[in-house]
């Protein structure tokens, strides 16, 4: 338990991280691996480079700190970095080595302002909250490696057959090289895949979601390849899939993760909405949903640039054609004159909120999206706009979460 003086300062604490949080984050990394370059094997290089996980620490570090008398607040945060920290095989060992450089971070951004009671303080609330992921994590290592079918860390997966999607996606199915029975998963999780690419000195590991339904005898990703070279710091891996990896060879897994998933114990209507790659997880829903719930109502609606950007769209027709819960719409942001000839489509542009109010009977449902940062943004604004109960809203980022709220400073998905 936290003195009621230590949470006084660390709370007191809460403008300056509001002002200069990124700052002491983006310092804590770069002292962190020159010290421990290792460390440079788990976490994502990409995210580094643009930034985006020193924002979504300083987020983190915020929120902790704001909350830092009432902790339970954020456990929803909690788990949800946790799913990422075990999917990565983040381990207890790390934590000192990340509390250390944070608060020399801390002092060296804030020079004379990091008074010794400041970092005392600190010190004092890292401990806590590090125990908190520690203990939440060691729950989930053991209850994934207890599955039937579970493992820890990653196991050796063969690339049994590959599909292509359309122009940019392809499907990896993977079986596990040992022969032996797999976790299943719950639609809209995860797995992270592991690869040592030749030329690279570090090891990278990236998360996909799972694009089919669970309780088959494969996990199936389906990877967008980046445009651009081999050089672009977010397509490292995907286009590494893409242009090396072959069928029959060996990738290696950790075992399903994540907290973005259908809620199965629910009727009540369900809208799914993707944009481009955001479609994976959705996928992942609809199956389920068609295999197991055929009376839930269920619209999905999917957007991307033309048909030649269009993933999986003849398998969510024939989806919708073999069930009458099911409703399908497809949105096109720069239709191709054959997707016009075709009548391939059912709105050009963008989804907004007129479109979608248009298209369904109310806004009491479960709405459930993923997708580009503008694309999730806008239909967050138009959710809210429409009044649709934050408990009804579901959404998913690929990466670190950020906020769909610009002038909100919430906590968001960190891997530290």
């Amino acid at each position: 338990m936290l003195s009621q003086n230590t949470i006084n300062i660390v709370k007191s604490t809460v403008p300056v991280l509001e002002v200069h949080g990124e700052a002491i984050t983006k310092r804590f990394y770069e002292m962190m691996f020159n010290n421990h370059p290792e460390l440079l094997n788990i976490f994502n290089h990409a995210n580094q480079k643009q930034g985006r996980q020193q924002k979504a620490l300083a987020n983190t570090v915020y929120a902790a700190a704001k909350y830092i008398d009432n902790l339970e607040a954020i456990v929803p945060v909690v788990t949800q970095i946790a799913h990422k920290h075990r999917s990565l095989g983040i381990q207890a060992e790390h934590y000192p080595i990340v509390g250390k450089h944070l608060i020399l971070a801390i002092k060296d951004v804030l020079k004379d302002a990091a008074t010794e009671e400041i970092i005392s303080a600190w010190e004092e609330a890292y401990g806590v909250i590090a125990e908190v992921f520690i203990n939440v994590e060691a729950d989930m290592y053991q209850q994934t490696e207890q599955l039937e079918g579970g493992w820890k860390g990653f196991r050796r997966f063969i690339v049994d057959r590959m599909v292509k999607e359309n122009n940019v996606i392809t499907s990896f199915y993977l079986k596990p090289e040992d022969g032996g029975k797999i976790a299943t998963y719950e639609p809209g999780q995860y797995i992270s895949i592991q690869l040592k690419i030749p030329g690279e000195k570090y090891t990278h590991i990236r998360q996909y979601s799972l694009s089919d339904s669970p309780n088959r005898d494969y996990y199936r990703i389906s990877v967008k390849e980046e445009s651009g070279n081999g050089e672009k710091p977010d397509g490292i891996v995907s286009n590494y899939l893409h242009n090396h990896v072959k069928e029959g060879e060996i990738l290696n897994v950790s075992a399903p993760a994540g907290e973005f998933v259908l809620d199965t114990s629910k009727q009540s209507p369900i809208v799914l909405l993707s944009g481009g790659v955001g479609i994976t997880p959705m996928i992942s829903m609809l199956n389920a949903i068609s295999e197991n719930n055929p009376d839930r109502e269920t619209t999905f609606i999917h957007a991307a640039i033309n048909g030649e950007f269009h993933a999986m769209k003849e398998h969510v027709q024939s989806i919708a054609s073999k069930h009458d819960n099911i409703r399908s719409f497809v949105v096109y942001e720069r239709p191709t004159e054959k997707d016009v000839e075709d009548c391939s489509f059912d709105k050009s542009g963008f989804i907004n909120l007129e479109w979608l109010m248009s298209i369904l009977l109310s806004n009491q449902a479960d709405f459930y999206f993923c997708g580009p940062v503008p694309f999730m943004k806008a239909i967050y604004h138009a959710l809210k706009t429409w009044e649709v109960p934050d408990e009804n809203i579901h959404y998913e980022f690929f990466g670190p979460a950020g906020s769909l709220e610009e002038q909100e400073k919430e906590p968001a998905v960190s891997e530290v």
